[in-house]
């Protein structure tokens, strides 16, 4: 996808363009064309990665940035296999100022294609490489902002392993699991507890592991979408 967003900026005229992107190796998402069309809208609905099929979701899983994006799939992948009840919506944000308002930034989405991408009441729980007041701000004109729960950097960690700097965060997979548990609506209580416990257990396991490996745990390393 970086290929097609540096192609997308150098064609451009007459504007700014900022490109935030990692140095490491990382898995890719999409093919060629699947990534010009995403580039081309600023954000869409990763259908594979989502759950609610043609049904309204329970709750929308939003992700802008590498890493978040990473932890976001696989939060996907988990609450797919431990609650395959809950219909989830995945969003990739790739143009930021795509959250605007059309009267506030040129590049801001139609209000209905913002619906279609994060509904209208649906929880979204929104996974951010930044501080998480900047998606806050460019989302205080959209239909009821309140329902957006922004995670994202918050000036946490040292030298530590990569995982554990989304832990500090509190933008891991697992974080991201137990906020959608939490905002779930749908589902009952007596489901969401099992759930709730095993990505407590999971960072407690992580905590004990780089401690003792001061690498994080092979199921983080080795992790690859398997949908």
């Amino acid at each position: 996808m970086l290929i097609t967003v540096m192609s997308r900026c150098l064609s451009s005229t007459h504007r700014i363009n900022v490109i935030i992107a990692g140095k490491q190796q990382e898995l890719q998402w999409l093919n060629m064309s699947g990534a010009e069309e995403h580039v081309r809208r600023g954000a869409s609905v990763w259908n594979w990665a989502s759950t609610s099929g043609t049904e309204p979701p329970d709750i929308v899983l939003a992700c802008c940035g590498d890493v978040p994006t990473l932890e976001t799939i696989a939060a996907a992948a988990i609450l797919r296999e431990r609650a395959p009840e809950m219909k989830i919506q995945v969003v990739n944000v790739v143009s930021l100022m795509c959250l605007a308002t059309e009267q506030e930034h040129a590049a801001g989405l139609p209000h209905e294609a913002f619906i279609t991408l994060f509904g209208e009441n649906t929880p979204v729980i929104f996974n951010f490489h930044g501080y998480p007041g900047v998606i806050e701000d460019i989302l205080h004109r959209r239909p009821h902002p309140e329902r957006f729960y922004v995670k994202g950097y918050r000036e946490e960690g040292t030298t530590t392993t990569p995982f554990d700097m989304t832990v500090l965060n509190g933008i891991s997979r697992y974080h991201v699991c137990m906020e959608a548990v939490e905002k779930n609506q749908a589902m009952p209580e007596r489901h969401k507890e099992p759930l709730l416990e095993m990505c407590q257990l999971k960072l407690q396991q992580h905590h004990a592991y780089i401690r003792e490996h001061l690498e994080d745990m092979p199921e983080i390393r080795n992790w690859e979408w398997k949908y």
